[in-house]
C-alpha cells in the first residue's frame, strides 16, 4: 500500500514572511491565548527572527500545497549536539486553517526532518496542561508523557506549568526491548 502524499509542505521561515505571519498571528490571537505569544508586529517579528541566526533554532512554515496558504508554524528550538542530540519543538496552528489536520501532517514532516536531516535523537514538546488541541497533536504523533514541569515558561504575564512530552528517533541498530534477549 502506498502512502498518500502530504497535503502540506515545510518551508523555512524568512524575513520576507513578516507581513503574512503577523497578519495570521493577529487573526489567531484568540486561538493562541493564553498558550503562546508569537510576534504580531513587524518590529517584534524582526526581533524574533534573530533567534534563528545561530542555527541552534530553526523556524518553518507549514503551507497547504493546494492553495499555498500558511496553516501553521513549527520551530525546532535549542538544538543540543554531543551526547544529547536533541531539541525542543514549538508549534502553532493559524486560525484560518485550524482543525483540518494540517498541523499533524506538518509536524510529521518536521519530525522526519529533525530525525533524518538533522540526525537528532530526541525532541521534546512542552505544553500547558489546558491546551487540549496541542496535547492531542503530540499524542497523535506518538510523543510520550514524561511529567509536569511547574512554572516552566513565562507566557502571558505569568510562569506557566507545562507537561513534558518527548519522542525519540527510531534507531534500527538498537535492539527492540520487547524481544527476548539472546
Amino acid at each position: 500500500m502506498s502512502e498518500m502524499p502530504s497535503r502540506v509542505e515545510l518551508r523555512p521561515l524568512t524575513l520576507s514572511d513578516q507581513d503574512e505571519f503577523c497578519s495570521l498571528v493577529q487573526a489567531s490571537a484568540e486561538l493562541h491565548h493564553p498558550w503562546m505569544q508569537l510576534p504580531a508586529t513587524a518590529e517584534d517579528f524582526k526581533a524574533w527572527m534573530r533567534r534563528f541566526d545561530d542555527g541552534l533554532n530553526l523556524g518553518f512554515l507549514i503551507r497547504v500545497r493546494e492553495t499555498g496558504a500558511t496553516a501553521g508554524t513549527v520551530n525546532i528550538n535549542s538544538i543540543i549536539r554531543g551526547r544529547y542530540q536533541g531539541a525542543s519543538l514549538g508549534y502553532a496552528a493559524f486560525a484560518p486553517s485550524a482543525g483540518q489536520g494540517y498541523m499533524t501532517e506538518g509536524l510529521t514532516l518536521a519530525l522526519q526532518h529533525a530525525f533524518t536531516d538533522l540526525r537528532l535523537h530526541r525532541l521534546e514538546a512542552n505544553i500547558q496542561p489546558g491546551n487540549k488541541a496541542s496535547l492531542a497533536v503530540a499524542q497523535r504523533l506518538g510523543f510520550r508523557y514524561e511529567g509536569l514541569s511547574p512554572a516552566y515558561l513565562y507566557i502571558d504575564g505569568a510562569w506557566r506549568d507545562h507537561e513534558r512530552w518527548s519522542i525519540t528517533a527510531p534507531n534500527p541498530w538498537e535492539p527492540d526491548p520487547s524481544l527476548p534477549k539472546v
